[in-house]
């Protein structure tokens, strides 16, 4: 496993980022064993059974089921080297997922869209608020410049998930963005992630903490050729 460095996100960098951007932490494809249930989540923690047939990346804050040909990536701070979200990565598209501490009874997903829909719209792009499988969303289009030149509309689709004490966010990213089977799948996926809170007091919208895997080693990147 690798690690590289990159910059801290902003908020609109949470439903515009870019898989190929991010650093593996672990495969979840074709030979990891146990398969997801189908249970519709997101789980607290306390409600999942551990000790069961399904074979978890555990980071710490998340728990991700594995799911056929997808592998589970880190987005590390350039600067703090902490990691500050995960992104699990296939062929057809991206899902990033942030956890963040929440009040008990509270709707912070009900606070966030708002945000989320302005940022999006102050980047040149839109936010079109819909209902989906896990609630209100945001089905989100912006113009991305290209690297080799001209530049590509970007759909990305937000979702967020009230827990106990905590607040998930997920982004789809490409085929998942959209409707159909590939976002089914996606959906199935996200619903079983398992979210761990912990009992430590934390400031409500503080993001939970994410840790590698035990097995995991940190390298550090080499320098960026210069331009």
């Amino acid at each position: 496993m690798k690690f590289r460095r990159k910059s801290a996100p902003t908020e609109a960098d949470a439903t515009t980022g870019d898989p190929s951007e991010e650093t593996p932490a672990g495969a979840v494809g074709d030979d990891a064993p146990g398969a997801a249930s189908t249970a519709t989540g997101p789980f607290d923690i306390a409600d999942v059974d551990l000790e069961d047939s399904v074979a978890r990346v555990d980071l710490g804050s998340l728990l991700i089921a594995p799911s056929h040909g997808r592998e589970v990536r880190v987005q590390v701070d350039e600067a703090t080297q902490a990691v500050q979200s995960v992104m699990i990565a296939g062929p057809d598209g991206a899902l990033e997922l942030r956890a963040f501490a929440a009040p008990r009874n509270g709707d912070l997903w009900g606070d966030v869209r708002p945000q989320i829909a302005a940022d999006m719209e102050r980047r040149g792009g839109t936010a079109t608020e819909q209902e989906g499988r896990f609630g209100p969303e945001l089905a989100c289009e912006r113009p991305v410049e290209m690297p080799e030149g001209g530049s590509v509309v970007q759909q990305t689709r937000v979702v967020g998930i009230n827990g106990s004490r905590w607040f998930l966010r997920g982004t789809f990213l490409g085929g998942p963005a959209r409707s159909g089977e590939v976002a089914v799948s996606w959906e199935d996926m996200l619903s079983q992630v398992v979210v761990r809170r912990g009992e430590h007091a934390m400031a409500v919208a503080d993001a939970l903490p994410i840790t590698l895997p035990g097995e995991a080693r940190r390298v550090t990147p080499s320098p960026p050729p210069a331009d």
